[in-house]
């Protein structure tokens, strides 16, 4: 039984408890209850296009047939790709039929992993990373910056014109180059207030800004530039010698 002293503790405790993420928490269900909307439901119609469709049965040959259904996550990946986007109730049930897996397996899948997005998103997804590195150096700037440049908007947000969704994202592999974001598929690394604010112009008009570090940098070299592999590396057989040759 606790003492007065121990439960006045844990009460303090508790109250000084802060929560890091700023990403509004979803409802705990919503992660992995589907409930029919006018927008996701199994009377949509889904199926990849004739590209799309080539490059999934391309896919699929590389597994024993027995297994094809370990192509489950990259034919979902595809069928979110050509769906805008995100992952519907349809692009579920279509990869179920076209693996021959039960669909509840596929719903596993994309209900797991959060690259798969469960609604709908904007024209351009923003994913600020706040892990630790990039906090060190600054991603909360970056992402308040994000947000305010946007209308206001907060993550987890889509803006009113449906162009841009911001989310807040864990380590996205780009350490060294922090802080970053990722547009798509394209990394925007070294960022600064300023340097985010012309990402997210171009993007605005239409343009594509260059990716990788928005600094002086061309790839991860500390400040005092390159220290190794500034020469061209030897290769095989350079340096045999002739008996050996």
């Amino acid at each position: 039984m606790l003492s007065r002293l121990s439960r006045t503790t844990v009460a303090r405790t508790i109250v000084r408890k802060r929560f890091i993420s700023a990403t509004p928490a979803s409802r705990s269900d919503a992660l992995f209850v589907h409930r029919d909307t006018p927008y996701n439901n199994p009377k949509i119609a889904f199926e990849f296009n004739p590209e799309n469709l080539k490059r999934a049965k391309e896919i699929i040959s590389h597994y024993p047939p027995q297994y094809k259904k370990a192509a489950v996550i990259p034919l979902l990946d595809l069928g979110q790709r050509q769906n805008k986007g995100w992952t519907s109730i349809s692009v579920m049930n279509y990869v179920a039929n076209l693996l021959e897996m039960p669909p509840m397996r596929v719903y596993e899948v994309a209900t797991f992993y959060t690259m798969f997005n469960r609604e709908p998103i904007g024209q351009h997804f923003v994913q600020v990373c706040t892990t630790t590195p990039c906090m060190l150096q600054g991603s909360t700037d970056i992402l308040n910056t994000v947000c305010e440049h946007l209308g206001g908007i907060k993550p987890g947000q889509t803006t009113s014109d449906g162009k841009f969704t911001v989310i807040e994202v864990e380590c996205q592999g780009a350490c060294s180059n922090a802080p970053m974001l990722v547009v798509g598929d394209d990394f925007y690394e070294d960022l600064t207030p300023q340097s985010t604010k012309k990402i997210l112009d171009a993007l605005k008009k239409g343009e594509k800004p260059k990716p990788g570090p928005q600094s002086s940098r061309q790839t991860s070299e500390n400040s005092a530039g390159l220290t190794a592999l500034t020469s061209k590396p030897y290769g095989p057989g350079e340096f045999c010698q002739p008996e050996f040759q």
